[in-house]
């Protein structure tokens, strides 16, 4: 077993983990938000958990591509490459994924130096929905017309 295997596995699990965590912080943004909940010790560890865990699939993302042979064909062979799974994963995969971790990082900085718990639960909502509709879209779904990955992949 190869060290691309086990990080094409990593990478492919904590996908699931951030999706789930992104879609439950978000909830429970939008549920404080509306409810005019406190901002309590729990919202904070989802929201720095979240934001963690987007940091460490990134961390794998980038070690991955450094080992990918798709990403190495694409800078050996920029010249003639087209829009295929090859140009997905070498630049508009990294570049959405690069983006939207950024905005989770800052709408998580943000949330954490405002005092007001509405303006925390809003923050929170805007920036890691924006992230996870980028995150959607930058996805090799297996029916992406861009490229198509199964939902979980194996060693």
């Amino acid at each position: 077993m190869s060290l691309y295997s086990i990080l094409i596995f990593l990478h492919s699990i904590i996908r699931w983990l951030l999706l789930l965590g992104l879609l439950w912080s978000i909830f429970v943004a939008i549920r404080g938000y509306f409810s005019g909940l406190a901002f309590s010790k729990s919202h904070n560890a989802l929201r720095h958990w979240t934001a963690t865990m987007s940091h460490f699939q990134l961390m794998v993302g980038f070690t991955l591509y450094t080992q990918s042979p798709l990403v190495q064909y694409f800078f050996t062979n920029a010249k003639s490459a087209t829009l295929t799974d090859i140009s997905f994963f070498s630049i508009i995969h990294g570049s959405l994924m690069l983006t939207a971790i950024a905005l989770i990082t800052i709408g998580s900085a943000l949330a954490k130096r405002k005092t007001d718990s509405r303006d925390k639960f809003k923050t929170v909502a805007i920036f890691y929905s924006i992230a996870l509709i980028i995150i959607l879209i930058a996805i090799p779904w297996p029916f992406s017309p861009l490229a198509q990955r199964p939902y979980i992949r194996l060693f």
